[in-house]
């Protein structure tokens, strides 16, 4: 038997399974591979870059698509018989195309295929989009986003992908970051929780012939503290985070140690430096800190470029890099927007590597990692991908608890009057504003591109399309206008004014001002001429300065970016269907000078943490029903009165006890005494 024939042997007998052991499994198949297949493994290369065969010949461990990167735009597009588009059987066809070259070398060793899957399977025409985590972070609803990240793993599955750059874990400090609506909140402890929640739901198991979805902990670390002026183009993104000892170890680790605990198998680095060191180059971070302090066993992965950042030469940007605890790096070979071939990589890591500047102990301990992330899910046993869960991608199932993150991340920040909820008494509703019929401007970033998009980018409900469905649905006699510049609201008894930022992401979207632009503010002036009463509802991925509309609105509700189903989950709450329930999870300033501002730091804001306002519930009256004898509570809520008997549900509670002139009403397992009023 040749040399290669026992080799192949060994391998098959490995990747069987007859061996238990996961270490052995890893060591046994690390023992037979050359020094170029284990670079191999530790390159990740971009799908528009990659010459198909080169996963073959060099052995490329990993692909992603960035933002934007989709199936058509592939290069292994050209290869195809039909063209490809951006629906979920072209990327099987992708994926399974890349993925064969893979399985074609000596060893067979499978891809890993990532994707910033941020708020659904958002790369991709037709997914469930949820609300970014700033909106999700205002649900405080830790059970609620673990639901949302397994929907999400699911959809990623059905286009057969195994690798999701999320949770985020990022704790963002100040408004003018680009990033800030990637953050769950302003507390360590609410984003701790929600990540380890999200971690779970990403890396459950989703069927007895597919892998897991592994997800990765971002960014290592910092990323949410850096200082105005220190960043790109002397802003904020990827600027200086300065810490001590204790914001370490009380306010930036908390996060990711509960990220471990759930076993999270990837770690990305972040782009920031932390007290003038570059994250991605720090042996502290990633060796001493990650590694052997917190026993991280998966494998860190640079981010995009990110190793490019650090000084010197690229080869010494290789060894840096490598050698501080990076084990995968995301080249990504995107020379038409000026980074390195990945060729190069290849080459300076191997170069790197035979004059001794990066051990091949660094290299074993790296691949290694890399390895054993592969076989816990699955990947070696199931590489191939099929159409199966085709049919889950943007199902109403999924779109159903979208609208319900939608609603549960709503934030009622006033409520004059109790104008809200609204009741069937109105003639005419006008609607204004671009951002009430605009899918793209109400996802928000990171959707179907890098920076997000506006206009009709991927199915789903407009806040115009949402409120209509409801009038249509359950009074035909109101009468539903709309105007984008807030003109036409003559005559209506009421206008629903959607304020919105325009999308935007990482870098482009730094701003200090946080205003809105000035064409949101005469839409928002020609709605107020009508002189009727005034809703405001805002899509925006972070607090802005909205003093103004605030004060000339009788009712406000902070939206976010809530993604697809925005108007169905809306509408839930403006027609009392549900009563909000969100509450900041940031801290809402009153003016830019306050800017950052947050939680304990001695400011007044316009906003504090844990605000927001929900519909009351009045008792009316107390009655005896005359055939059972039954006290019966004659309720007030939402407008609308309602009779009801002890042990009925209301206003997401249950009336638990009827006396002469009270009720004991229990919500969340908080009993209140509520007396005729």
């Amino acid at each position: 038997m040749t040399i290669i024939k026992k080799i192949m042997t060994s391998i098959t007998f490995i990747l069987g399974f007859a061996i238990s052991n996961m270490t052995e499994k890893v060591d046994s198949l690390l023992s037979v591979m050359t020094l170029d297949e284990k670079i191999g493994q530790m390159t990740q290369v971009e799908m528009r870059f990659i010459e198909p065969q080169d996963i073959k010949d060099l052995f490329i461990g990993s692909l992603l698509s960035g933002g934007g990167g989709i199936p058509s735009l592939s290069t292994i597009s050209k290869e195809m018989e039909t063209d490809l588009g951006n629906d979920p059987k072209s990327w099987i066809k992708m994926y399974n195309s890349y993925q064969d070259y893979a399985l074609e070398t000596r060893l067979g060793i499978p891809l890993i295929y990532g994707i910033d899957a941020v708020h659904g399977h958002n790369n991709v025409y037709g997914t469930t989009i949820f609300p970014h985590n700033i909106g999700l972070g205002c649900s405080m609803d830790p059970e609620l986003i673990e639901r949302v990240s397994y929907v999400t793993s699911i959809e990623v599955a059905a286009t057969g992908l195994n690798w999701t750059f999320s949770p985020c874990l990022a704790i963002p400090m100040d408004e003018r970051w680009g990033r800030h609506y990637e953050g769950f909140s302003e507390s360590s402890k609410l984003v701790t929780e929600l990540g380890y929640s999200s971690i779970i739901g990403y890396q459950k198991s989703i069927a007895d012939n597919k892998p897991r979805i592994a997800a990765c902990a971002k960014h290592f670390i910092g990323d949410g503290g850096t200082i105005w002026g220190t960043g790109r183009d002397d802003k904020i993104d990827r600027g200086d985070t300065p810490i001590s000892d204790q914001i370490l170890n009380d306010i930036l680790l908390p996060p990711y140690q509960e990220a471990l605990k759930a076993d999270v198998k990837t770690v990305m680095a972040s782009y920031n430096s932390i007290n003038g060191e570059k994250c991605h180059g720090s042996d502290f971070l990633f060796n001493e800190l990650l590694k052997d302090k917190l026993n991280f066993q998966g494998f860190v992965i640079s981010d995009w470029r990110g190793i490019d950042e650090l000084e010197g030469d690229y080869k010494q940007d290789i060894i840096t890099s490598i050698n501080a605890g990076i084990d995968m790096v995301m080249v990504p070979g995107d020379q038409i927007w000026g980074g390195e071939p990945y060729k190069r990589f290849i080459s300076l890591l191997k170069e790197s590597v035979l004059e001794g500047s990066i051990s091949m102990e660094r290299i074993d301990d790296a691949v290694r990692r890399i390895l054993k992330v592969k076989f816990e899910i699955d990947l070696f046993k199931y590489p191939k991908a099929d159409n199966s869960l085709t049919d889950k991608v943007g199902s109403e199932e999924h779109r159903l608890i979208a609208r319900e993150s939608v609603r549960k991340s709503l934030v009622l920040l006033k409520n004059e009057n109790n104008i809200l909820p609204l009741n069937k008494s109105y003639n005419e509703i006008h609607i204004a504003g671009v951002g009430a019929d605009d899918i793209g401007i109400q996802c928000g970033g990171w959707t179907i591109e890098w920076q997000g998009k506006e206009g009709n980018i991927t199915p789903g409900t407009t806040i115009f399309n949402g409120i209509a469905k409801h009038i249509f649905e359950t009074d035909k006699n109101t009468k539903i206008t709309y105007s984008s510049d807030g003109s036409g609201a003559e005559g209506a008894d009421l206008v629903i004014v959607v304020l919105s930022e325009k999308p935007y992401a990482e870098w482009h979207g730094d701003d200090n001002v946080l205003q809105l632009s000035n064409s949101e503010k005469e839409m928002f002036q020609n709605a107020k001429k009508a002189g009727i009463p005034t809703i405001s509802i805002l899509l925006s991925g972070r607090p802005l300065i909205i003093n103004n509309e605030l004060e000339n609105s009788d009712a406000f509700i902070a939206a976010w970016l809530p993604g697809t189903e925005a108007g169905s989950g809306i509408a839930d709450i403006l027609f009392g269907k549900f009563s909000p329930t969100g509450k900041l999870s940031f801290t809402w300033p009153k003016n830019i000078k306050q800017v950052p501002i947050n939680k304990g730091d001695g400011q007044k804001p316009l906003f504090p943490f844990n605000y927001g306002l929900e519909y009351k519930l009045l008792l009316k009256n107390i009655t005896t029903d005359e055939l059972t004898y039954k006290k019966e509570a004659i309720i007030l809520y939402n407008n609308m009165s309602a009779i009801v008997e002890e042990g009925e549900e209301i206003a997401n509670g249950t009336v638990i006890k009827i006396s002469n002139d009270y009720i004991v009403f229990e919500k969340d397992n908080i009993k209140e005494t509520i007396f005729i009023q």
